[in-house]
């Protein structure tokens, strides 16, 4: 990822990549085939639905639209799949700095003016150079 500094928001939904550890059976798993998420709750992975795109990548979501002269799209980051038979995504808004959840997006390079607006974000918040383990007392883990 091209950015410096991470929002709150992106290390929150790094912490959530578990979804895609629990998708595939474990060699040492109470099931040799099955994989937790299936056992738990019934749902399989669909490569075509939950696996089109990259934590990070820049899109633009589609809005709710009718024939007025609204905006329908609007700039967004990938975070990861739902998990849902539709294959939606939750993104991070680059309008309102929250988690959206959409079916249909358009993948686009990223311009310099969204790695501007993520370090905004960050600086908005605080600065995150990384990710920073610590214990129960806030003592930095190496």
């Amino acid at each position: 990822m091209p950015f410096e500094t991470l929002p709150y928001r992106l290390i929150v939904e790094i912490v959530y990549t578990m979804f895609w550890i629990n998708c595939f059976p474990h060699k040492k798993g109470i099931h040799p085939t099955l994989s937790p998420c299936k056992i738990v709750t019934g749902s399989k992975i669909d490569y075509d639905k939950h696996c089109k795109l990259q934590f990070g990548t820049y899109v633009q979501v589609h809005e709710q639209h009718n024939n007025s002269m609204i905006p329908r799209t609007s700039g967004a980051i990938a975070l990861r799949p739902t998990g849902n038979a539709q294959g939606s995504y939750y993104f991070l808004s680059l309008q309102s700095g929250k988690r959206i959840v959409r079916n249909n997006w358009t993948v686009l390079p990223m311009p310099a003016e969204v790695i501007a607006t993520m370090h905004q974000f960050a600086i908005a918040r605080k600065k995150y150079n990384g990710i920073v383990f610590t214990d129960k007392h806030s003592n930095t883990i190496n």
